[in-house]
């Protein structure tokens, strides 16, 4: 089954990363503008830039996120659903370790690879999963590409297959994961044409987004917020929302398969172990630590 989604460094090295993105166009807090955009959709980057969204009144922006109803709906919004179906879904995550292979086939190797390596870091830190770049395809279960615009629809059919290269129009990149019949994730691929997503500011964002889709968050949301899974908000980095949800799917209590009734009353004990111990509270501060944020200017 398969279902659509639309490693630290020295000091010295952000401080080459940051200059080598400035070459690239950008200077101090312009930066940010260049490289990151809204949130993708399901597996699948939005080319047209959104408005603040009309919020669902449970999940405003007037409502502090923080607090259990906030989060459990939250979690069915993202993790239960998908943007291109309406079906119900069970828990999707992956069990064994990720392996991602990165595949070149544009220049800026060392950018892109930084890029990668930082966010999955930040990844393997927040949901304690082992999760490494591998230097073979052979060794690895999720394939990343880099690609340019020219082949964008030709390396979707490649990898996703042909029905998979009907989204490409109105999309800046994409994702895909398989399934097992535990609803595992054992195999999954991202693409990103670089230079279709550097004209829409949206390098970095598909970057973080789509990778973090692929660990078992397929669905956007309007009714998530702030979120990198809502496509009408300019969040372009984890928010502490996002650090939640990625530890609440990868939270040993969780298994691949539940459904939304199995998996309600763990988050909910989950939660209210959470709120006693700061660790919601302190969420937005704490996911900020990953290395892309300072490196960008947040």
């Amino acid at each position: 089954m398969q279902t659509w989604c639309k490693v630290s460094t020295d000091y010295c090295n952000g401080f080459m990363l940051l200059a080598r993105l400035r070459r690239l166009g950008c200077s101090g807090c312009f930066i940010l503008g260049l490289f990151f955009a809204t949130a993708c959709p399901l597996y699948a980057a939005p080319m047209q830039s959104a408005l603040t969204p009309a919020l669902a009144p449970a999940l405003g922006p007037a409502v502090d996120w923080k607090n259990s109803a906030y989060i459990t709906q939250a979690f069915s919004e993202v993790a239960l659903k998908n943007e291109y179906d309406k079906d119900k879904h069970r828990v999707r995550k992956w069990r064994i370790p990720v392996r991602v292979f990165i595949e070149h086939q544009v220049g800026d190797r060392a950018l892109h690879t930084q890029l990668v390596q930082m966010h999955l870091a930040h990844l393997a830190e927040i949901t304690d999963h082992d999760i490494q770049l591998v230097d073979t395809l052979l060794d690895a279960n999720l394939h990343l590409v880099f690609t340019r615009q020219s082949q964008w629809e030709s390396e979707v059919t490649r990898l996703m297959g042909p029905s998979s290269a009907k989204n490409v129009h109105g999309s800046v990149c994409m994702a895909k994961f398989a399934l097992n019949a535990n609803s595992e994730i054992d195999r999954a691929w991202v693409i990103i044409p670089v230079d279709q997503a550097k004209m829409h500011g949206k390098l970095v964002a598909c970057v973080v987004e789509e990778i973090t889709q692929v660990l078992g968050l397929p669905n956007d949301s309007e009714k998530v917020f702030p979120s990198i899974f809502n496509d009408k908000t300019p969040q372009d980095l984890l928010t502490g929302l996002d650090y939640i949800l990625l530890k609440l799917l990868y939270s040993n209590q969780i298994r691949a398969g539940m459904t939304a009734k199995e998996a309600l009353p763990i988050i909910q004990a989950q939660l209210a172990q959470w709120q006693r111990d700061g660790t919601l509270i302190n969420a937005d501060k704490t996911v900020r630590q990953g290395e892309l944020y300072p490196l960008l200017g947040y």
